[in-house]
């Protein structure tokens, strides 16, 4: 008998019998108490995979999904939706006039001290489309697919810091922990590229506040967490052989480590040796596939015109290029990054009248060049793509430390958000804010129920989708959270 079985049968407790008895006589004896009917009910939250025990095969959620894969372009700093998508004439009218009272009553802002002044937007609105959806000029990429979004302008939180918010955004929970929205979606949904990670992270700009936290696995496998790509160097971190290793060689060792990882599975029977195994080889087959995905030069020239890509350059218009083709590729969660919309008019660089400007330009052109491409290449139908910031900016002006600049603070009662494509009602706006746009009225939608409804496209019970951890059944949407039905198909 070889040491390591010797071993296992040595250190076997009642526990591990009835841990491992788990689908033999814990089952049945389960099936005897609840009855076939209930005993479906409570396994019903398991993803089944479609084709062998892979940690990342593809699998079926509890319903036919609107949506295969999700392109979420996170707008970090959080834009302001009262100069892009939530036009207040009546802001306008009272602008430079100190805010009312009852804004101020028992609330706590970030940045704004002593009694602050309305501020009306300085940019213009026009109607556009069919649909006639206002939109600022700050915009016009994404105003020219105005007819595909469903732009909602009553998303609320109940975070008003970058880190917390962006966490609650991305993980269903203000603190780190827990695993993000796509390492949710691989979870439940496997992935359908072997050779690339399911769950990609493109970051351009700094890191968010909310840092790796926000695409990690929490305490999921770690087969599910996000794997960020790099346009610009060695595309992930450490993927390469070192000097001195041929790919002969690797595959030699890896062999040799996937013998004795699966050893130590049949063992211990630990799912993070499976994933320890997945991840080497998904490595391996990273060094082929991804220098080939990361070459956006190979496009057309009218990709590039349409984009406004720079082949070799870090920028969020390369990013959402190598998005769509991480997409057309089979990988079923992307996230994208962009740091700068923190508008506090602090200084010009983040300012309503240069700053807003400048960060608008950096993000306008590829976020609807990846709409009209999707669109083009039939993907958009059953791709679901999202925009948004972590929360809202107030409506009255910053003017930290006496700053004369135009500047917004942070703002979680009311913020506006779009979507597109898979499942998605397009050309409609959803929701409303009051005359002041201060806060979310009619038809409000928080994050959890954001959560939900992407959830839902996916093919998946929000609230069945779940994973034991300490003793109690997790979810993405914690214990809140509705679909928002006024924004399906």
């Amino acid at each position: 008998m070889n040491p390591i079985a010797r071993e296992s049968l040595l250190n076997i407790t009642r526990r591990h019998f009835f841990r491992d008895c788990r689908l033999g006589v814990g089952k049945v004896a389960l099936a005897s108490l609840l009855g076939e009917e209930l005993l479906t009910r409570a396994t019903a939250a398991t993803p089944q995979a479609t084709t062998g025990t892979h940690p990342l095969a593809p699998r079926v959620g509890h319903y036919a999904a609107k949506a295969k894969r999700v392109v979420y372009l996170h707008m970090a700093g959080s834009p302001s939706q009262l100069d892009l998508f939530d036009y207040k004439p009546k802001l306008i009218e009272l602008n430079g006039q100190p805010c009312p009272d009852e804004l101020l009553k028992n609330e706590r802002f970030a940045f704004i001290k002593g009694h602050p002044k309305m501020l009306g937007t300085p940019h213009t609105f026009t109607r556009h489309g069919a649909c006639g959806t206002e939109i600022s000029s700050m915009l016009p990429h994404i105003a020219s697919v105005a007819d595909d979004l469903a732009v909602v302008r009553s998303m609320y939180t109940d975070q008003f810091n970058h880190a917390p918010a962006q966490l609650l955004l991305h993980t269903g929970s203000p603190r780190p922990g827990r695993p993000g929205m796509g390492a949710w979606a691989t979870y439940g949904l496997g992935t359908e590229n072997s050779d690339l990670p399911g769950f990609s992270v493109l970051v351009s700009g700094k890191t968010p506040d909310g840092g790796a936290s926000l695409w990690g696995s929490g305490f999921l496998p770690s087969v599910y967490q996000g794997v960020q790509l790099r346009s610009q160097g060695d595309p992930v971190l450490y993927v390469s052989n070192p000097r001195g290793m041929d790919a002969a060689g690797r595959r030699r060792s890896l062999d040799a480590l996937a013998d004795l990882n699966r050893r130590q599975l049949a063992a211990i029977g630990d799912p993070e040796t499976l994933t320890r195994i997945e991840q080497f080889e998904l490595a391996y087959r990273m060094q082929t596939s991804v220098p080939e995905l990361m070459r956006i030069d190979d496009e057309p020239a009218w990709v590039h015109e349409l984009y406004g890509t720079e082949p070799g350059k870090i920028s969020f218009n390369n990013n959402c290029l190598l998005a769509r083709r991480l997409l057309e590729r089979g990988v079923r969660f992307v996230n994208l990054y962009h740091w700068g919309w923190d508008s506090h008019g602090t200084s010009k660089d983040n300012d309503l009248i240069d700053g807003l400007p400048n960060i608008c330009g950096q993000t306008d052109r590829g976020s609807a060049a990846l709409v009209k491409d999707l669109k083009q290449r039939g993907l958009l139908d059953d791709t679901l793509v999202v925009w948004s910031g972590e929360f809202g900016r107030t409506p009255m002006n910053e003017e930290r430390n006496g700053s004369k600049l135009l500047g917004r603070d942070h703002h979680p009662h009311a913020f506006s958000l779009w979507l597109a494509g898979g499942g998605i009602r397009p050309g409609i706006t959803y929701g409303a804010t009051d005359e002041l746009g201060y806060r979310a009225v009619e038809n409000r939608v928080g994050v959890h129920d954001l959560q939900a409804t992407i959830l839902h496209l996916l093919g998946f019970d929000h609230k069945r989708l779940t994973f034991k951890f300490q003793g109690r059944e997790y979810r993405l949407t914690d214990i809140a959270g509705e679909l928002v039905p006024g924004l399906l198909a």
